[in-house]
């Protein structure tokens, strides 16, 4: 039996399950007997149910990212450290890795601390199939899990992101605009994140009638912080085929096919424009410096977090925040 298991027999949200153990005079006597009734009749007292409702809580949230050398995740983890001391919690961070079984021990390791939460950093924690999605139901019917940068419907699921999509549409289209239209795609990552941007730009090069745009869109499956090797990919890539425009799918990317069009004598943005994605500090790293889509990764951050509080609080709070990226135009584009 889990909170999920009640709110469902008795016909109500988790929150409003919550509410009831926290004593709220939100919920109205007749819902409120309704919760009790079953609480009393599977013999479970508001004890049980400190650990996932927040009731005698140790004001600890559970962290887990895949890797925390990645740039993107790790000013992610240092915002929400911040923003959950700054509001009396403490943190556990486990760094998973992408093996899902080693992502679900972590998560039986955490659960096993009594956290009041559990905060996925990167969209690399969705699956592609129900199967890889288990161990976040397994999450979500004993306390609040929240994901950032990616979304999941599902109860007791809340979700903070930046609509990723239009964010790449709209940096394709303005390249596209500016009378581009032979643009070199990379990207590193499958992840829900990752293929939303691919959609975008795909969608862009549609509208705008661009031919065989397919053969401009390359996957690096190196490690995104060599950015030498990054180099030395777009240069096997421009013996092949011709381009005066690149949008990568994250900085590193796009630092890499900077570094490329130096060796080979392309001036930037005379010859070759370039668009990163996050917007970090990568983008002060090359000269002339990186035009990139800025997240707004704080601003996810601290909707996550408030959200988390408003859910422990027993409040309804929005199953998902999407955010609106925004291009940051820098010396590597003539637009």
């Amino acid at each position: 039996m889990t909170i999920y298991d009640i709110s469902k027999k008795a016909g109500v949200s988790i929150a409003t399950v919550s509410r009831v153990l926290n004593g709220s005079d939100k919920v109205r006597p007749a819902t409120k007997k309704k919760v009790m009734d079953i609480i009393e009749k599977y013999d479970y007292t508001p004890n049980a149910f400190a650990r996932g409702m927040g009731l005698h809580s140790l004001k600890t949230i559970g962290i887990l990212c895949a890797d925390s050398s990645d740039l993107f995740l790790a000013k992610a983890v240092y915002y929400l450290e911040q923003e959950l001391q700054a509001n009396g919690y403490e943190s556990i961070l486990c760094c998973t890795g992408y093996n899902l079984d080693i992502k679900k021990n972590y998560v039986d390791l955490i659960l096993s601390k009594k956290v009041d939460g559990i905060i996925l950093v990167g969209s690399n924690f969705i699956g592609t199939n129900e199967d890889e999605n288990l161990y976040i139901k397994d999450i979500s019917s004993q306390i609040p899990a929240m994901l950032l940068n990616a979304a999941y419907d599902y109860p007791n699921v809340y979700s903070t992101l930046c609509d990723d999509y239009t964010a790449m549409y709209e940096a394709a289209s303005s390249m596209l605009k500016a009378g581009i239209s032979d643009i070199l795609y990379l990207y590193n990552s499958d992840s829900y994140s990752g293929v939303k941007k691919r959609t975008g730009f795909i969608a862009a090069m549609k509208d705008y009638h661009v031919q065989d745009y397919e053969k401009l869109i390359f996957y690096y499956d190196g490690d995104p912080q060599r950015v030498k090797d990054i180099s030395t990919f777009v240069d096997s890539i421009a013996q092949k085929v011709s381009f005066h425009g690149v949008i990568a799918s994250d900085d590193a990317l796009a630092i890499g096919a900077i570094k490329s069009a130096g060796k080979r004598g392309i001036r930037i943005p005379e010859d070759l424009s370039v668009i990163g994605y996050n917007n970090s500090m990568l983008t002060c790293c090359c000269t002339p410096e990186l035009t990139s889509v800025d997240n707004r990764l704080e601003s996810q951050t601290h909707q996550l977090v408030q959200t988390l509080l408003g859910v422990l609080s027993g409040e309804e709070m929005p199953k998902q925040s999407v955010f609106s990226g925004k291009l940051i135009k820098r010396g590597t584009t003539i637009f």
